[in-house]
């Protein structure tokens, strides 16, 4: 084993070198570009320490259940910052610590909301090893991104770069304090772009590094070698805590919108169309008789909502956004969230079969008109039971419903005891078979809010009560 190490790793560097004469630069060359990278950037990147509580039932790693989705049963997404074991927390002192860097001269600092999460004092510790009191400007849990201040003047920053404009193996850095080690610089590349599905944010976009990050690392920057932050490291995948070569990180064309609105109004306001969409899979384009399998499929179209006034209908297959094709529906709705409200937008829908075109102004997103308003304060996201879900979840063919995808921390459904995987078949004793009928039920409950869910655990069914306050 130790000499197939010693020839690949002979191999592996005979390949770089072949490869950097191609592009006329060195090992010594690139050595440089990494050391010119840390130079420029160490003295704007910041460790972060926050003193705190937990709040009652607060759950802050992953809501303290088995999630049937994740792998083994693994909690692989771990947070970059230490803290109490998963499930249900009392009240308690909380020292935790995670990394920022400056984004003005005068004191703005980035981070990642988990970081600075129920904070009751936060001191940011300077690469000179001052330390500065430091208060909240605005954190969006959506996107995981908080704005932080220090009082003072002519800080050293970083730039943004385009995130867009990676590529898949670009060289990338990642700088912060793993461990509470300060300053410390990783490399890598970009593993992959756009990953999402992956149930660590709710807006997720994220690009795969394999710059070894650790615990400390969360809200460091992921920087290209022009020194330009081009991601907001976020999350690691990992069975012992550590880095396992596998690390997300939030895009920086994602989190400068964030940015603006946090420094400008402390809050994010997302753009909202009105409409309940799923995936548009092998049998959902067989059964809409689609040429190919693209866009995504208009389960619902809320009334009064910006797509029903332009004229969205249930069924409609949207294909492009304002010129765009659509990746993906998580894509998509992220695309949406982060326009400004009042912004008009241009939908191509496919509608049996007549490609038309939509102009659609968006409205304001809240917790009120958001897509599943009553749902996301329950605290559920469901999908349609496909033949896919249902192999992956062992359900037999004749069953109906709707799969639970995500249960959020600390919410009625996570009290509850409810996990991803659980299968909903009935609402208040009414029949569940796809998301329409869920939103149906979800938005016509009574004045006294009771939710009573009948679910498929495996070969058992259970009864589940909920109360919204």
């Amino acid at each position: 084993m130790f000499r197939f190490l010693i020839a690949t790793t002979m191999v592996l560097s005979s390949t770089l070198i072949a490869d950097t004469k191609e592009c006329s630069c060195s090992p010594q060359q690139t050595s440089k570009a990494f050391t010119a990278v840390a130079k420029k950037t160490i003295p704007a990147v910041v460790f972060i320490k926050v003193e705190g509580a937990l709040e009652d039932g607060d759950m802050p790693f992953g809501g303290g259940f088995q999630n049937p989705f994740d792998y083994n049963g693994n909690d692989l997404f771990q947070r970059f910052f230490g803290g109490p074991p998963q499930g249900k927390a009392p009240k308690q002192p909380q020292l935790s610590q995670g990394s920022g860097f400056f984004v003005s001269a005068d004191g703005y600092v980035m981070t990642n909301a988990h970081v600075v999460k129920n904070a009751e004092k936060m001191t940011v510790v300077l690469n000179d090893g001052k330390e500065l009191n430091a208060t909240l400007v605005g954190a969006d849990a959506q996107t995981d991104i908080a704005i932080i201040k220090v009082d003072g003047k002519d800080f050293p920053f970083l730039h943004f770069g385009d995130s867009d404009a990676l590529d898949v193996g670009e060289w990338v850095v990642a700088i912060g304090s793993p461990f509470q080690l300060e300053a410390s610089l990783t490399v890598g590349v970009v593993s992959a772009k756009g990953r999402q599905n992956l149930r660590i944010t709710d807006l997720e976009d994220f690009i795969q590094t394999d710059a070894a990050i650790n615990p400390g690392n969360s809200g460091g920057p992921l920087e290209n070698l022009d020194g330009e932050v081009i991601g907001i490291n976020t999350a690691i995948v990992s069975r012992t805590g550590g880095y396992m070569g596998i690390g997300f990180a939030v895009p920086s064309n994602m989190a400068k919108g964030v940015m603006t609105q946090l420094i400008d109004k402390g809050t994010v306001t997302r753009g909202f169309l009105g409409v309940s969409l799923q995936p548009v899979d092998k049998d959902i384009a067989e059964a809409f008789h689609l040429n190919k399998q693209e866009g995504v499929l208009v389960s619902e179209v809320l009334k009064d909502s910006p797509a029903d006034k332009a004229g969205v209908k249930q069924g409609d297959v949207i294909v492009e956004c304002n010129g765009a094709p659509i990746k993906s529906l998580g894509s998509f709705r992220n695309e949406v969230s982060l326009i400004v409200p009042g912004k008009k937008v241009t939908l191509k829908v496919n509608r049996n079969g007549q490609i038309i075109t939509v102009p659609v102004t968006l409205g304001t997103a809240s917790e009120n008109n958001a897509e599943g308003g009553v749902s996301q304060k329950v605290g559920l996201e469901v999908e349609n039971l496909t033949p896919e879900l249902a192999r992956q979840l062992n359900i037999g063919k004749t069953e109906e419903g709707v799969v639970i995808t995500k249960v959020k921390p600390g919410t009625p459904a996570a009290m509850a005891g409810m996990h991803p995987g659980f299968l909903i078949v009935q609402i208040n004793q009414s029949k569940i078979t796809n998301v329409e009928d869920f939103n149906n039920a979800m938005n016509n409950l009574g004045k006294d809010k009771r939710i009573i869910l009948l679910i498929r655990q495996g070969n058992h069914m259970k009864f589940y009560t909920i109360k919204l306050s």
